[in-house]
């Protein structure tokens, strides 16, 4: 009866997998409860919640959710707004706890209203941008604690007090942040059996310990189950509803596509195709959850999922058994986890943090379009010195913005991408059809129209995604592609990356000068793309396969 729905031979990838993820997840959750403001608990409660839940009731079979650096940067924030409405953490709870819990409530009725595929819509600069500004927040934030000092609630707090780091710095703090830098990043050189964020903590957690290091701690975690939170929210005063409602969006907007581009990362390494409405309702349950019990809410987390998939997870079973693993180091270790000092937290939290930064799009920045380079640099210092939501409002703007100026700037509207003929029946151009006769079975020709960007860039993906086997080429023909952004200039690379990695040969025909040019200044070509694998005409193309394919 089991067999019906669960393969039991898949059991034992699914519990390592599962145990490495929770393994790597500990440490995190701990670290971005502290951030939230919230304290390390909730994020141990956060983090057994969506990974739970989110598993059970999402749409990607290996995804392993939890606490994320965007999602906890916004969770401060909000705990750092509620707490200057109302005076105190404890007063603020009902406000935080009824927009976490709202926000996952919006991710629900997301997947119901099937807005996931409204998602992709979202141009390159806007996500980079905001993600950038994420991760140099969580950089900055952990600065004061990395040296043993109080926590600043904002960015600007920290760059006005910013000579505290050399007056009042805890030598001993420096020393062990320092210390929990340098493993985070020389073990994985030893072995990667084991996460070097859990063996940093552990190291420095007891050096710490048994030479009675005086530095600031955790302090001490509740162990037992956690019990319900929600009291006092149907007391909150109808002037912090308009607060609640921002937040709440922000956090569904922002789970939900860290969440599904999570999902497309699992797609990639086991070749499956996740469902992007159940993820965001299964997210948004689990969200709920995480509020009803006082924990921080989460997303799809790409770390642990992919080392889930890399241990042998395969099924929604690795998911649950990640969250599960955490409840019994609730269970169990929750007191001990009290002794963790605040710094080895920060060391651990900083390199997270310029890992999210997107240094590929900062360094592209002047060479590509100066609209992307200016929309991305907005975002980013908008996000990193000033509002959230602001940053998000203005994303979505300048992305309707873009879409509108680019729709007008060309003679047609959009882009199609012209499917072959043996895989929907559109029939091959005129001077297509003699070669393609001959070698339909190995040569794929895709037909672009129009601007390659943003607003088509995952649908573009998606006709790529699936060549049959036997595919030896693929040609782009591009000789009405008058422009390409930043968003479309990753998507091809992404694309002919993919492609080269299965041994697939791409070739560019017809290339216009503003596409060559992006594809020039970012090295894509001659790095990923050589210059004998582009071609003037159709003709040049096919005698150059003729004599590859022959051979």
């Amino acid at each position: 009866m089991l067999s019906k729905f669960y393969n039991i031979k898949n059991l034992k990838g699914d519990f390592t997998g599962g145990l490495v993820a929770g393994v790597v997840a500990l440490p995190l959750a701990l670290a971005f409860g502290v951030q939230s403001g919230m304290g390390a608990t909730a994020g141990l409660y956060g983090a057994i919640a969506v990974g739970v839940f989110a598993a059970l009731f999402g749409g990607t079979q290996t995804q392993a959710s939890g606490p994320t650096g965007p999602m906890t940067v916004v969770s401060a924030t909000l705990v750092a707004v509620a707490i200057e409405m109302t005076g105190s953490i404890e007063n603020a709870m009902p406000i935080i706890l009824l927009s976490f819990l709202l926000g996952g409530l919006f991710q629900v009725i997301f997947g119901f209203l099937n807005i996931a595929s409204y998602v992709k819509y979202f141009p390159y600069p806007v996500v980079s941008g905001f993600m950038s500004g994420v991760g140099l927040i969580i950089v900055i934030l952990q600065l004061f604690p990395f040296a043993g000092l109080g926590s600043s609630k904002s960015t600007i707090a920290v760059i006005q007090n910013f000579s505290q780091l050399f007056t009042d710095a805890n030598l001993y703090a420096l020393m062990l942040g320092g210390i929990t830098i340098l493993i985070y990043f020389v073990f994985p050189k030893i072995t990667k059996a084991i996460p070097s964020a859990l063996v940093a903590l552990i190291a420095t957690t007891l050096i710490a310990y048994f030479f009675k290091i005086d530095v600031p701690l955790i302090g001490e975690i509740p162990s037992g189950l956690p019990s319900f939170q929600l009291g006092g929210i149907l007391e909150v005063d109808a002037s912090a509803y308009g607060t609640i409602i921002e937040y709440a969006v922000v956090l569904a907007v922002l789970g939900s596509i860290d969440s599904l581009l999570t999902s497309v990362i699992a797609d990639n390494m086991t070749k499956t195709k996740h469902n992007s409405n159940r993820e965001l309702i299964g997210q948004g349950i689990g969200n709920i959850i995480a509020a009803a019990i006082g924990g921080i809410p989460g997303a799809g987390a790409t770390k642990g999922t992919v080392v889930n998939i890399n241990a042998g997870g395969t099924s929604k079973l690795s998911g649950v058994l990640h969250g599960l693993f955490l409840l019994a180091v609730l269970l169990g270790l929750g007191q001990l986890a009290g002794h963790i000092p605040l710094c080895v937290l920060a060391g651990l939290l900083i390199p997270i943090g310029f890992k999210i930064v997107d240094f590929k799009g900062l360094k592209h920045l002047l060479k590509v379009p100066r609209a992307d380079a200016v929309v991305l640099i907005l975002v980013l210092l908008i996000t990193t010195f000033g509002s959230l939501i602001q940053a998000v409002g203005i994303g979505v703007a300048l992305a309707c913005l873009l879409f509108m100026k680019k729709s007008g700037d060309i003679s047609e509207q959009g882009l199609e991408v012209g499917a072959v003929a043996d895989i929907d029946g559109n029939k091959p151009w005129q001077d297509e059809k003699e070669f393609y006769e001959a070698y339909k079975d190995k040569v794929i020709i895709k037909h672009l129209y129009g601007s390659l960007f943003f607003g088509f860039t995952s649908y573009f993906k998606d006709q790529i995604s699936a060549l049959p086997d036997e595919v030896k080429a693929v040609i782009f023909r591009m000789d009405r592609v008058p422009y390409m952004d930043q968003s479309g200039l990753y998507a091809l690379e992404d694309i002919v990356f993919d492609l080269r990695e299965e041994g697939i040969e791409v070739l560019l025909v017809g290339l216009k000068a503003q596409p060559k040019d992006m594809l020039e200044a970012v090295d894509i070509i001659p790095d990923l793309i050589p210059e004998d694998d582009i071609f003037e005409d159709i003709d040049a193309a096919f005698d150059y396969l003729k004599g590859k394919l022959k051979g």
